[in-house]
């Protein structure tokens, strides 16, 4: 047993041969389940009579509104649900849209193509540039990411990372948001208005906005700020200006649906909701207890965040702290949300073979990097969360690596890169 946990916490077993074949072999599941449900579909609904994409049949739905002069429409579930079984089929489930008005005029430009189209348009732009701000988060702290002349092993690993497979079947939005969180701070601090665009531009995503106006002000990041908050004036004025002020009347009517029914009744599945407030809900825990621990968490991660981006600790450090931070601070996040677990691995591991991987780091990587995997099957089947702790662990494993740093150097505090 001592050997194991040794091997464990020295990752030694995380070599460079194990690392590719759990990546193919995680690839090639991807690739067989994705042409498997494509091919059993009729073009339009999967053999289980779900929308190819399923979430995204309320993205195409709502746009059709859009088109038709109705913006705010899909604010109103039971409108929505109507046009999702008018494309769809009478036997459709029902998904809802909880999105900002932001998220409209997107919406109205995929809804002018074929559903298939649109799906594919909007799953592979945002693919690409997704894996764009991954290789950038690499290039940018190691020229040759992952060494030994097998650069392009990080390309294997983030199209493989489970999460694309969970966003590519729901057409989700985690492409996008992992790409504007990582690209804003690979930015931050060489084009600062740029980052302060990019993460203006989150707005469409707010529940994972609560830490980022904290950390640019606890770090006096002026310039960010404003270029932010610009970006947001900027489209809500345009939102305004295009679809009128009842959208935004109809969206905060809108957000009572999504608390009381979505988030604190849970009928989206507390299995499927990757947070603390859901951890506690599964469990049997009240509404009130559920929140008050949320809350508990958030100010705990804000004092963190805070302390560790004032501190000298390594920039990936406080990068990856605040993406993992962000996503442990709201209590609504789901799997698919966990694709921005991608940049935060990619500014750890950029990080670790760069100066070196602290003990139990790889594992911990690893962990992130699989966990998505099964973030929503084992909580369903046996009630025990797996995205929430491994998340923890992660935030409180480089929250104790910047305190090493800032305190006088000790030998064997750190490992060498992969195997």
């Amino acid at each position: 047993m001592a050997g194991f946990i040794e091997l464990l916490r020295a990752g030694a077993w995380l070599t460079r041969e194990r690392v590719r074949l759990i990546a193919l072999i995680v690839l090639a599941a991807t690739v067989i389940g994705a042409a498997f449900l494509i091919g059993t579909s009729d073009g339009l609904n999967d053999r289980f009579g779900r929308p190819l994409g399923t979430d995204f049949s309320n993205v195409y739905a709502a746009g059709t509104y859009v088109l038709d002069g109705e913006p705010a429409a899909p604010f109103d579930p039971a409108r929505q649900y109507a046009r999702e079984q008018a494309i769809f089929g009478t036997n459709t489930p029902f998904y809802g849209w909880h999105y900002p008005p932001f998220f409209l005029g997107l919406a109205a430009a995929l809804a002018t193509m074929p559903y298939w189209l649109a799906l594919l348009v909007w799953q592979g732009a945002t693919l690409g540039i997704y894996l764009i701000s991954i290789r950038k988060i690499l290039a940018g702290v190691v020229p040759s990411p992952l060494g030994g002349g097998e650069e392009n092993l990080w390309l294997l690993l983030a199209v493989a990372f489970p999460a694309v497979f969970i966003n590519l079947g729901q057409a989700h939005n985690g492409f996008l948001t992992a790409a504007l969180f990582g690209a804003a701070l690979t930015q931050l601090d060489k084009r600062p208005w740029l980052a302060g665009v990019l993460f203006g531009l989150l707005a469409y995503k707010p529940q994972f906005g609560l830490l980022i106006p904290l950390v640019l002000i606890v770090t006096g990041r002026w310039r960010v700020i404003i270029a932010a908050a610009a970006t947001v004036s900027l489209l809500a004025l345009a939102v305004t200006l295009a679809f009128g002020t009842d959208v935004w009347t109809a969206f905060l009517a809108s957000t009572k649906f999504t608390r009381d029914i979505v988030l604190e009744q849970g009928q989206t599945g507390w299995h499927k909701i990757q947070s603390v407030f859901s951890w506690v809900r599964m469990w049997g825990g009240g509404i009130a207890l559920a929140y008050a621990l949320q809350t508990v968490t958030i100010v705990a991660v804000a004092g963190a965040l805070t302390w560790l981006w004032r501190s000298a600790a390594a920039y990936p450090l406080k990068a990856a702290a605040l993406i993992i931070g962000c996503l442990l601070a709201t209590p609504y996040s789901l799997d698919y949300d966990l694709m921005l677990l991608a940049p935060a691995i990619a500014f750890l591991t950029a990080d670790g073979l760069a100066r070196g991987f602290a003990p139990w780091q790889k594992t911990v990587l690893a962990a992130l990097w699989i966990v998505p995997l099964i973030a929503r099957s084992v909580p369903e089947a046996t009630l025990v969360p797996l995205a929430v702790p491994a998340m923890l662990v992660a935030f409180i494993m480089l929250l104790h690596r910047a305190m090493n740093e800032t305190r006088p150097a000790q030998a064997g505090g750190v490992s060498p890169g992969l195997g």
